[in-house]
């Protein structure tokens, strides 16, 4: 376990500018959720509420009871336990919906849970983090409930700026999607180069054996429950796809901003970095998944109307030779 108590991590400059930065990358990827959103399609699944508790329950009952018993089990200390209940208890982001629409899914579905597990991170979050922490000993009071409560409450404006944007002026939606990746791209690498420069070889407190473990097992463990899940409720095989892919994969941009900016630097010091790791295993599992599906949309046998239709040329050629034969032989 690592202390990084009375630890001169930061300078005043470089924290300000990690604060910015993490709170440009969480601006901007609510943003770019608002903008995948449409208004009609929130308002018909108000009406039928099935979607929505699928995604209720899939995001914030899977993923925190996933990383309550995994941090249990590799025995992690106070302020670990806390970073990986605060990624657990997170949101899904919007890297579900790419993966998503790789792999062929419901993206009615994908957009609706990732909007729902958003706006119900508000309360959800906080609460979840309560109750999960009361599992440690003195652990509630390590977390600042205010804090998280602030900065989730703060992603709601940015998230109705990109749902107005995309209501009234849709032709800016992909432009601000396309820059909002590079610009979050950026911002992530100046967040890695600052924080090096800053804490030095203390990063590779991130990369404890625990951790990477921890960073491997949770969204491993989210695709497969989420799916497991989907399959009990009876949903079709696109659907599974979908609450597969959106519970295992977080919102990292609103864990980092939460870690960086609601615990100060000698308090958090490296840890703030264990979304960044998270997000590579994500990826990584979610890529290798969509690799394996067309790997698997290739190889298998077509389905018999597909047969048929691809033989009909086949059947045609044939029975126009079969009657040149019998004009030939009248």
């Amino acid at each position: 376990i690592h202390s990084f108590q009375n630890l001169d991590l930061f300078s005043p400059t470089l924290n300000r500018v990690l604060n910015y930065c993490s709170s440009v990358v969480l601006f901007i990827a609510m943003v770019s959720l608002g903008c995948t959103m449409e208004i009609h399609k929130i308002k018909a699944h108000i009406v039928k509420p099935k979607g929505v508790a699928i995604a209720l329950l899939a995001q914030f009952g899977i993923m925190p009871m996933t990383a309550f018993i995994l941090a249990k089990i590799f025995q992690l200390g106070p302020m670990e336990a806390v970073t990986v209940l605060i990624c657990g208890c997170c949101p899904g982001g919007t890297i579900s919906n790419i993966l998503a629409l790789a792999l062929k899914c419901d993206m009615n579905l994908s957009i609706l849970m990732t909007t729902c597990s958003t706006f119900a991170a508000l309360g959800m979050t906080p609460l979840l983090l309560f109750i999960y922490s009361q599992g440690f000993n003195n652990l509630q009071r390590a977390v600042p409930f205010t804090s998280i409560a602030i900065i989730l409450a703060a992603t709601v404006t940015p998230c109705a700026m990109g749902i107005t944007i995309n209501h009234y002026k849709p032709k800016y939606s992909p432009y601000i999607l396309k820059g909002g990746l590079f610009i979050s791209l950026i911002s992530f690498a100046i967040i890695i180069i600052i924080s090096y420069i800053s804490i030095g070889g203390l990063m590779w407190v991130v990369f404890s054996p625990q951790l990477i473990s921890m960073a491997m097992l949770m969204p491993l463990i989210g695709f497969t429950l989420g799916y497991a899940l989907s399959t009990v409720l009876k949903l079709n095989h696109q659907c599974r796809k979908t609450v597969s892919m959106e519970t295992g994969c977080q919102s990292v941009q609103l864990c980092g901003a939460i870690l960086k900016l609601a615990f100060p630097p000698e308090v958090i010091g490296a840890l703030f970095l264990f979304p960044l790791l998270y997000l590579t295993f994500q990826l990584g599992e979610g890529l290798l998944l969509v690799v394996l599906f067309r790997c698997h949309q290739t190889l298998k046998p077509p389905a018999e109307g597909k047969l048929r239709e691809r033989c009909k040329p086949l059947f045609q050629k044939k029975k126009e030779e079969k009657k040149k034969l019998i004009a030939h032989l009248k």
